[in-house]
């Protein structure tokens, strides 16, 4: 089951109401739509500001705060349905917690108890330790012993038919249509209109439906999560080819989440294009180490404050965090295109103007050469944020038809006749050659947020002494972050299909991407 960590620093009155207060407190509200939200967008952002900064200034000199932390399960409620062989959403997850806390109240005198929350999805149900874990060995004993108490408690609210299983996703979600759930709630409604899940799914706290649709109307439409799918031997998207985007060698294949803009708008919902890690042999593709060199921003026109990223040479991105003048960024030149730098973030910058002014935007301040880099870093193909060079050239038309060929062969339920797989075949064997040039993949795709909400994980939150430790908490747990992911993947099944991927973390972000086309370049 995945893993979170999290540091939090809390001040002596916040210590003291953990003991008072149920841990993982969610109150009910009522939350403010998306229209009316955004005539007091100013206000939110200038209180949040003034209450971040009196609550820093309270806290920031406090010393010797005691250890306290706690964890945070989440469990999914699953009917099984043996005559027909099948497993549904229990959307009674609003109905056990309420029951759950009753008798925690009549039982509070008891020195170990649990405290129980909603979660995003009305099958789904978080508990905690109803008072948290302090810094004394012995209260590592009350780990594994409030665990299992949580569950024998959960358990005995359930129903015959019922299990509360402690898995990262439901696998099914978003597979069955109208049949997905008990009780069964039609695809679709006005809070999410997915294709694929209805809202009735959703907790009933105001808070879970809100949300999602003040992202839907943020963003402009319905979030897009586009999964890498994996290539087995009768997967029919990929028919009888090798897979579309191969890296060869040593080097694997990295899903850009959050940056995929270019291939939905090129290749549609049903494919994404990936990236390819350096192999263990190579620096770049002439083989030779990346040079990263340091570039002082310094724009030198009158009134100019700064540049504007630019997603390729020349094409501008208005995005909201573009370097100002006086900031450091870290790039590389481009061999091929000379005046550019390609940064680390994945953007460009020009490092003069081009129109004949001759204005300097960009001064270089320090050279390092990163040829003993465990990471090698490669330009425009180590991370999954890097946005690839050649992503510019027109793709090949052949490529449309394949999208289209394949949406109209594969079903949902993959119920294909062999001829449309036959001509889905001989279309990916055509276009295979085409398609490695630009890493494209068929993808699983999903439309709203409890695609990733919906996810369950075992949090860890802490509360150090200080903040001077809070900050190295913090530092370490970033460090250690993607090693504890590495070792909790459990994702691998999404909408009924084996995706190519392993871990939540993806489909969460891009679960509550709330960017506007502009925003997300």
């Amino acid at each position: 089951m995945p893993l979170t960590l999290s540091a939090v620093l809390t001040s002596p009155a916040s210590v003291a109401t953990a003991f008072t207060l149920q841990m993982g407190l969610l109150k009910v509200g009522v939350p403010q739509a998306w229209p009316k939200s955004k005539k007091n967008l100013n206000y939110v952002r200038e209180a949040g500001v003034r209450q971040f900064i009196s609550t820093y200034n309270r806290v920031k000199d406090l010393k010797g705060d005691e250890l306290l932390w706690g964890d945070e399960v989440e469990y999914g409620i699953f009917v099984l349905d043996e005559e027909n062989k099948k497993i549904r959403l229990s959307l009674r997850a609003k109905e056990i917690m309420d029951n759950l806390n009753k008798n925690e109240a009549i039982h509070s005198y008891e020195n170990e108890g649990c405290n129980w929350v909603p979660e995003y999805g009305g099958w789904m149900i978080e508990a905690t330790p109803s008072r948290p874990y302090t810094g004394y060995s012995s209260d590592l004993l009350r780990v594994e012993r409030n665990m299992r108490l949580r569950r024998k408690r959960l358990l005995t609210e359930l129903r015959d038919g019922e299990i509360a299983p402690t898995v990262a996703v439901f696998p099914l979600l978003g597979a069955m249509g109208d049949d997905g759930s008990v009780p069964p709630t039609s695809v679709g409604g006005t809070v999410t209109e997915s294709d694929y899940i209805g809202d009735g799914i959703i907790n009933p706290h105001p808070r879970f439906a809100a949300l999602s649709a003040n992202i839907r109307m943020r963003r402009g439409e319905k979030v897009s999560i586009r999964v890498p799918l994996f290539h087995d031997t009768n997967t029919p998207e990929y028919g009888e080819s090798a897979p579309c985007g191969g890296c060869g060698g040593e080097s694997i294949l990295l899903w850009r989440f959050g940056n995929g803009e270019l291939s939905r708008e090129r290749y549609g919902d049903g494919f994404v294009i990936v990236g390819c890690s350096s192999s263990a042999k190579e620096f770049n593709d002439e083989g030779d180490p990346v040079t990263l060199q340091k570039w002082l921003v310094n724009v030198k026109c009158e009134g100019c404050l700064g540049l504007f990223y630019r997603s390729a040479p020349g094409v501008i991105v208005a995005d909201a965090d573009w370097p100002r003048n006086g900031d450091v960024v870290v790039g590389s030149e481009i061999p091929d295109v000379p005046g550019w730098i390609r940064l680390q973030n994945g953007y460009y910058l020009p490092m003069a103007s081009e129109d004949g002014q001759d204005i300097t935007f960009l001064e270089k301040v320090s050279t390092e050469t990163h040829a003993k880099n465990q990471q090698r870093q490669s330009l425009g193909s180590e991370t999954p944020m890097f946005r690839r060079a050649s992503s510019t050239q027109k793709p090949p038309q052949d490529l449309a038809d394949l999208k289209s060929a394949l949406e109209n062969a594969v079903s949902s339920s993959l119920a294909c006749d062999e001829a449309q797989m036959n001509n889905v075949r001989a279309l990916s064997s055509r276009t295979n050659d085409e398609a490695q040039m630009f890493n494209v993949r068929p993808a699983i795709h999903m439309d709203a947020m409890a695609f990733g909400m919906g996810c369950c994980c075992l949090q860890i939150t802490f509360q150090a002494t200080d903040m001077d430790e809070s900050r190295f908490l913090y530092d370490q747990l970033a460090v250690m972050a993607p090693i504890m992911m590495a070792l909790t993947a459990s994702t691998p099944v999404l909408r009924g299909r084996l995706a190519d991927t392993d871990c939540r973390w993806g489909i969460i972000s891009e679960c509550v991407d709330d960017r506007r086309p502009a925003e997300r370049g």
